[in-house]
């Protein structure tokens, strides 16, 4: 049996009927369906039918955060259902990582379910509308975004925040900082430069105010030691203390999202095939990029679920 790793997408890979491929009445559906029952009943909002119909609330922070989260969690369960295996490791994006530590059962769902809300809720208070921004850079070595982000912030906020793919570097800090680097970035030979539909500039230092009250929270927060090893964003380790899994969970607000190496070091430990667990495939693409030999399928719908790695 070769070793393989789950991964769980953050915001972003959101989309209104993202869980379509759990239709039917398959085992598999009604285990995600009663996953969406069960967050619903616990937050008292009908996650389900953000998830699943035209609707303005899907991405709002406040409710991707809790419906991005239960959707991985579904979709492990309804995998755990048909598979008596256990990855090597885990990993997760951005949000993903609340969702790695649940299926690792760090951290009941309970539990993680208002500590996301929360924490969404604090992103989007530590900057009023319009003052923030992200970007993505495409075709640049991370070297130069991270050159441009300095010699463009002029005394504001401009960070480098999520090295996703080698070429791929998202950009983040105060809107006028966001559009100097996105200018000069193209003069330094950037293929693109896109400005992304957020309201918060995620992962970088304009972030410590909501970092400071999360710290706060996770005060109440129960958290084990991961039953199945779960790399962190903020510094690509794999804790077992409450702790120190806290404080990374803390730090990730305001550090870049190193990704690029996450996949690197879940190469590096023998691990032949990975699985996204969440909708879309956003980070399927991404493992390529980063180490083609990687294996990476999507677990978007019923049949993905019985895949043998």
């Amino acid at each position: 049996m070769s070793k393989f790793a789950f991964i769980f997408p953050g915001q972003g890979s959101q989309s209104v009927g993202m869980m379509a491929g759990f239709g039917g009445e398959s085992n598999s559906s009604k285990i995600v369906i009663d996953t969406f029952k069960e967050a619903s009943d616990i937050l008292g909002v009908d996650l389900w039918q953000m998830a699943t119909e035209p609707n303005e609330l899907l991405n709002q922070t406040i409710h991707t955060q809790p419906i991005m989260l239960t959707a991985g969690i579904s979709i492990w369960r309804a995998w755990s259902a048909v598979n008596n295996l256990q990855p090597t490791i885990m990993a997760g994006h951005s949000l993903g990582e609340y969702t790695a530590l649940v299926a690792a059962e760090a951290l009941s769902f309970a539990d993680a379910l208002p500590l996301v809300q929360y924490r969404a809720q604090v992103m989007q208070g530590a900057v009023a509308e319009g003052v923030g921004a992200m970007a993505a850079i495409l075709g640049l070595e991370d070297a130069t975004v991270i050159a441009v982000c300095a010699e463009a912030a002029q005394g504001e906020v401009l960070e480098a925040v999520n090295l996703n793919s080698p070429g791929q570097v998202v950009i983040a800090g105060h809107k006028s900082a966001v559009e100097r680097g996105m200018a000069l970035a193209k003069e330094k030979g950037a293929k693109r430069a896109l400005a992304l539909p957020v309201s918060v500039p995620s992962h970088c230092a304009l972030m410590k105010p909501s970092a400071d009250k999360l710290r706060e929270y996770l005060t109440t927060v129960h958290i084990a030691t991961p039953k199945i090893p779960v790399l962190h964003n903020a510094d690509v380790v794999a804790y077992t203390e409450a702790a120190k899994i806290k404080d990374a969970l803390v730090r990730q607000l305001y550090n870049p999202v190193r990704w690029v190496e996450t996949i690197q070091a879940i190469a590096a430990l023998g691990v032949n095939n990975t699985a996204e667990c969440g909708p879309g495939k956003v980070l399927t693409g991404l493992t390529k990029r980063i180490v083609s030999e990687l294996q990476c399928i999507a677990l978007v719908n019923n049949e993905a679920l019985t895949t043998v790695f």
